[in-house]
């Protein structure tokens, strides 16, 4: 069994499927290398959208359509165990504050030595701490009976609260915290699933006719069930949400993650809901974490927390397009140090054909461009995908630079030994960091130079028209909420895609 949290927050209209802003650049990478973590669409599909914002077509991932190289890849084997998220349940909620990042572990283990209150006393000091919330009709105080009824453990030295959140409910350090403290353990009984819901055995029943490839399903059910029903276990957690018709909340899940080995023999483990752990607000710099174990779940601090600071956890390392896509909001810069810009794959094709002063010149470009995708290096919908410290498709991108800058006697001499020349050393080395980046050959360097103009192009303003619209407190605010995000989304990816220019002019 596994955890999936639903969380309660913030954010005005939605849709079905978390509607993509105006003019958020997405072209939709094609790499192995992702950042993005437990929540990124599942391998196998990814969508893209053009500068407009409009909504394209789901589309295969290249790892779908690509045999491993020998050898297997970096990118994959430092990629994160993924888990699909929900698209009937995603919505629109408002950025966070952020920073630098702290690895998380791919699958922790449980942490064991802090000591909790009893569950009187625990649930006594996290109702008086929300003094303010507190009545009669309070949901919040209601949710946190229902928790300790649960079995929910929560320590007191945490307390819930709107006051003080960056956004809706949150949790906030009472007290000092130290790292690795405990700051609540919900039993996997108290988890909204397939297995647990009262509909379970329907559910089993008809498990055949209800598989997809996401796995939702059963869990949507269930949870449609459970809300309306009125003498439903969850109530109480369920009284945290506004109602559905206003669908003005975000609505995700926390996919207990597999070794790579494990989900390629098993698959995902099925989604749940998690309560409690929901509320935790997200940024790059998190300073919690979900742990697993057999018979719970543990939310663990992974640094010092002072009193009265928000307790924060992550929704994985995830770009500010993805957080946009899949919750509704994104880190204003320099928040997100998980951020990424694309360059299309076509974009350097098209960059070569512009250098090319001849029509023989412009033949050997079309010829390099078909071998580089015979090896299934690219591809017309794929992209390049750019972090801040280095090219997550190193591999894919070193290629195609390589490639569509060989002289006709180079590439038929490659041609020749099909791409597979001994280079060794060379992949070693291949890491494409903002070091390695400066020290490219000045064919390649003047190529991706190229590249990146021509990608800066296809946006519907420049930097300075964006960096202006950001320091205009009146213009931004003018601004939807949609669109405020949006404006994050593409200033962060020009952000990056300058900071490239720089190193490559």
């Amino acid at each position: 069994m596994s955890g999936a949290v639903a969380t309660p927050l913030r954010g005005p209209s939605a849709a079905t499927e978390a509607p993509q802003p105006p003019e958020v650049h997405r072209a939709g990478h094609s790499g192995r290398k992702t950042r993005g973590g437990p929540w990124i669409p599942r391998r196998g599909t990814t969508r893209s959208s053009d500068p407009s914002g409009k909504r394209s077509e789901a589309r295969p991932h290249r790892d779908g359509l690509r045999a491993p190289r020998p050898g297997g890849s970096r990118a994959r084997s430092r990629r994160c165990s993924p888990s699909p998220f929900c698209p009937l349940l995603a919505t629109v909620s408002p950025a966070h504050g952020g920073g630098a990042p702290l690895p998380g572990k791919a699958r922790p283990g449980p942490r064991v030595g802090s000591v909790m209150a009893s569950a009187p006393k625990r649930f006594k000091a996290a109702v008086e701490s929300g003094a303010q919330e507190k009545s009669s009709a309070d949901p919040l105080s209601a949710f946190l009976a229902w928790c300790g009824r649960a079995g929910v453990e929560l320590n007191p030295k945490v307390r819930l609260s709107r006051e003080g959140a960056v956004a809706g409910y949150g949790m906030l350090a009472a007290e000092e915290l130290e790292a690795g403290e405990v700051l609540f353990t919900i039993p996997r009984t108290a988890l909204l699933s397939q297995h647990t819901t009262s509909i379970h055995a329907l559910l089993q029943e008809a498990q055949e006719s209800l598989q997809s490839q996401s796995g939702w399903v059963p869990l949507l059910l269930a949870l449609l069930h459970e809300y309306t029903a009125s003498s439903s276990h969850w109530r109480p957690y369920f009284s945290l949400w506004q109602d559905f018709r206003s669908l003005d909340h975000p609505m995700f899940c926390f996919q207990e993650p597999l070794e790579e080995e494990e989900e390629d023999e098993k698959g995902p483990n099925p989604p749940m809901m998690v309560p409690v752990a929901d509320i935790l607000n997200h940024v790059a710099n998190h300073n919690a974490n979900l742990e697993y174990s057999p018979h719970c779940l543990r939310m663990v601090t992974t640094q010092a927390v002072r009193k009265g600071q928000e307790i924060f956890n992550t929704y994985g390392q995830m770009a500010n397009w993805q957080l946009l896509h899949m919750y509704g909001f994104a880190e204003p810069y320099p928040g997100n140090s998980h951020d990424t810009a694309d360059i299309q794959m076509v974009t350097l094709r098209r960059a070569a054909l512009q250098r090319a002063k001849s029509e023989a010149q412009q033949q050997l470009v079309s010829e390099q461009w078909d071998f580089l995708c015979q090896l299934e290096m690219v591809g017309e919908e794929g992209a390049f995908v750019l972090g801040w410290d280095e090219v997550l498709t190193e591999e894919e991108l070193s290629m195609t630079l390589k490639v569509l800058c060989m002289s006709e006697e180079e590439f038929k001499e490659y041609k020749e030994q099909d791409g597979w020349e001994d280079d060794s050393d060379e992949e070693e080395n291949s890491t494409l960091s903002n070091e390695a980046l400066s020290r490219l050959k000045t064919p390649c360097k003047k190529l991706l130079y190229d590249s990146v103009l021509l990608t800066l192009e296809s946006y519907g303003a420049d930097l300075k028209a964006e960096q202006d619209l950001l320091n205009n407190k009146e213009a931004y605010e003018k601004l939807s909420r949609r669109e405020q995000q949006a404006l994050h989304v593409r200033y962060g990816q020009k952000r990056i895609l300058h900071q490239l220019l720089e190193l490559v002019q």
